[in-house]
C-alpha cells in the first residue's frame, strides 16, 4: 500500500526506486534551443547588427577621402563648301584627377548621434539578455508541457485500466444477481469516456512534442522526469517589497525603455543643432594633361593643390529644424510613457509572481495531502464495496478524485517551477544556474 501511495505521490517518477538516469534533460534540451531556436537567433543577428552603430556614427566625425578622375577623347572633321572648298580636322584629348578630403571639425549633430550609438549598443546588449530570459522561459514551458502531457496519459491509462476492472466487476456481479444493470451500465460509461479522454490526451502529446521539436529544430527523444524528491523553496526573501524594488531598477525590459527615452531626448538635442554651423576642414589636390590638334598640335600639363575651412551657417530652411523639434519633443514625452508602462509591468509582474510562487508552493503542500486522502478514500470504499456498505459508483466517483488529484498536483509542480523562473525573470536575475536547479531536481 505504502509503495502505492508513493508511486502516486510523485506523478512523474517513473519507478518507486529508479535505476541509472535516462533520457534527455532540461540543460540538453536547452542547449540544442541555443543552437538551433530560429528566435534566438534572430534576435543575435539583431544585436550584432547594432553593434556597428557606434562605427557608423563615428564616422560623421572622422576624415573622409575621396578620389574623382576622367578622360576624354575628341576627334572631328570640318568641310566648308566653298570655292575653293575647304577641309579642316582636328583631334584632342584630356585627362585627370582629384584627391578631395575633408575632416569635421564642428557638427554638433555628429557628436550627438555618436552619444546616441553608445547608448543604442549598450541597450542591445540588454535587448539579447531579454531573448535569452524568453528562451529559458519557453523551454521550460515546453519541457515541462511534454511532461504533464506524458503524465496525463500515464494516468489515463491508470484510469481506463481500473475503471475497466470496476467494470468487468458490475458484470460479473450483475450476472450472479447481487448488483442491477445500473451498476454495469454507470461503470460502462465511465469507460468508454476514459477511452474518448484518452485519444485526446495522446494527441495533446502529439501537439506538446511538436511544440518543443519547434524551438530545438528536432523530435526530442525521451524526456527525464522530475524525480521523488520535491520540496518547493519559498522566494527568498520571503519579502514583496524586496522583490518589487528590483524589478523597478533591475528589470530587462525597464533597462530598454530607459536607453529608449536616453535616446529620445538626445534626439531633441540632435534636432536643434540643426540650426548650428559647421565647420569643416577641406583640402584638394589635382592633376590634369590635354594634347591635341587644332591650328597647330599642343601639350598642356597643371596640377593644383587648396587647403581651407568651409563654413555652413544655416539661415533659414522652410521651418523644418523646428518643425524637426517639436516632433522629437513629441516622441520623447511617447518614450517617458514607455518607460512608465515597462515600470509598471515589471511591478504587476514581480508582485504576480511573488503571490504566485507563495500560492504554488502551498498548492503543492496542499494537493500532495489531498492525493494521499484520496488514496485513503479508495481504498476504504473499496474495502467498504467488498462488504456491501458502498457501490460500484462510490468507488467509481472515487477513482476519478483520486486521478484528478494526481492531475493537479502534476499541474502545481510545474506552475510553480515556472512561477519561479518568471519571478526571477521580472526583477532580471534569470539565468541558467536557475535552469541547472531545476534540471538537478530531474531524473532518469
Amino acid at each position: 500500500m505504502k509503495l502505492r501511495l508513493l508511486a502516486l505521490v510523485v506523478p512523474l517518477a517513473i519507478a518507486a526506486a529508479a535505476g541509472p538516469a535516462a533520457g534527455e534533460d532540461l540543460m540538453q534540451i536547452y542547449r540544442d534551443a541555443q543552437q538551433n531556436d530560429p528566435v534566438l537567433a534572430a534576435a543575435r543577428a539583431n544585436w550584432a547588427a547594432t553593434q556597428e552603430r557606434v562605427p557608423q556614427a563615428r564616422a560623421g566625425l572622422l576624415p573622409s577621402v575621396g578620389l574623382s578622375g576622367s578622360a576624354n577623347a575628341a576627334d572631328g572633321r570640318t568641310s566648308v563648301r566653298s570655292d575653293p572648298r575647304t577641309v579642316s580636322a582636328n583631334s584632342y584629348g584630356n585627362a585627370g584627377f582629384t584627391i578631395s578630403a575633408s575632416q569635421p571639425l564642428y557638427r554638433q549633430q555628429n557628436l550627438v548621434a555618436l552619444d546616441q550609438a553608445q547608448r543604442i549598443v549598450e541597450q542591445a546588449d540588454y535587448a539579447l539578455a531579454v531573448s535569452q530570459q524568453e528562451l529559458i522561459i519557453r523551454v521550460t514551458v515546453a519541457y515541462f508541457d511534454v511532461l504533464l502531457a506524458e503524465d496525463n496519459v500515464e494516468v489515463t491509462v491508470a484510469q481506463k485500466a481500473a475503471v475497466s476492472e470496476q467494470l468487468a466487476q458490475a458484470k460479473r456481479n450483475f450476472e450472479v444477481g447481487v448488483a442491477t444493470i445500473t451498476d454495469t451500465n454507470e461503470a460502462q460509461a465511465r469507460f468508454d469516456a476514459i477511452v474518448a479522454q484518452e485519444i485526446a490526451a495522446r494527441n495533446d502529446l502529439d501537439n506538446r512534442r511538436i511544440a518543443l521539436r519547434a524551438i530545438i529544430g528536432r523530435a526530442p527523444g525521451e524526456l527525464r522526469k522530475l524525480g521523488p524528491s520535491f520540496d518547493p523553496r519559498l522566494p527568498e526573501p520571503n519579502v514583496l517589497e524586496h522583490w518589487v524594488d528590483l524589478a523597478l531598477s533591475d528589470n530587462l525590459n525597464v533597462r530598454i525603455a530607459g536607453y529608449n527615452l536616453d535616446v529620445a531626448t538626445l534626439e531633441i538635442d540632435r534636432a536643434r543643432a540643426g540650426h548650428l554651423p559647421t565647420l569643416d576642414l577641406v583640402a584638394s589636390a589635382g592633376q590634369s594633361w590635354g594634347s591635341g590638334s587644332l591650328a597647330s598640335d599642343f601639350r598642356s600639363d597643371s596640377r593644383s593643390l587648396q587647403i581651407g575651412l568651409a563654413l555652413n551657417l544655416p539661415i533659414y530652411q522652410g521651418g523644418f529644424v523646428d518643425s524637426r523639434v517639436r516632433e522629437t519633443i513629441a516622441l520623447q514625452e511617447s518614450a517617458r510613457q514607455n518607460l512608465e508602462v515597462a515600470r509598471r509591468n515589471a511591478l504587476s509582474n514581480a508582485q504576480v509572481g511573488f503571490a504566485g510562487v507563495n500560492s504554488a508552493a502551498a498548492s503543492v503542500r496542499a494537493l500532495e495531502q489531498a492525493l494521499r486522502s484520496a488514496q485513503t478514500a479508495l481504498e476504504s470504499n473499496r474495502l467498504g464495496q467488498e462488504v456491501g456498505v458502498r457501490t460500484n459508483l462510490d468507488v467509481l466517483n472515487v477513482t476519478q478524485q483520486l486521478f484528478q488529484a494526481r492531475r493537479d498536483l502534476a499541474q502545481a509542480y510545474f506552475n510553480y517551477l515556472i512561477g519561479v523562473l518568471r519571478l526571477k525573470a521580472s526583477v532580471g536575475s534569470l539565468s541558467e544556474r536557475d535552469l541547472e536547479d531545476i534540471n538537478r531536481r530531474l531524473s532518469g
